[in-house]
């Protein structure tokens, strides 16, 4: 199934990630959900950065597919 064009930022989280498993191609979709809520998480601990905070969540919706 082909991927969706993400942001650069959201790609280049999924590029960082695929690189450490092996490649872009082999992430799946639960795989992605698990970026999406750890980054979800690091969102809520950011204090302060209410910019950032909005950018880390917009990349977690992005990986989750609802862009």
């Amino acid at each position: 199934m082909p991927r969706l064009p993400l942001s650069p930022a959201a790609e280049a989280i999924l590029s960082a990630y695929g690189n450490h498993i092996g490649g872009v191609e082999a992430i799946m979709g639960s795989e992605r959900r698990g970026l999406s809520a750890a980054l979800r998480e690091l969102a809520g601990r950011i204090n302060g950065a209410d910019a950032v905070r909005q950018d880390v969540l917009a990349i977690a919706a992005e990986l989750e597919g609802g862009r």
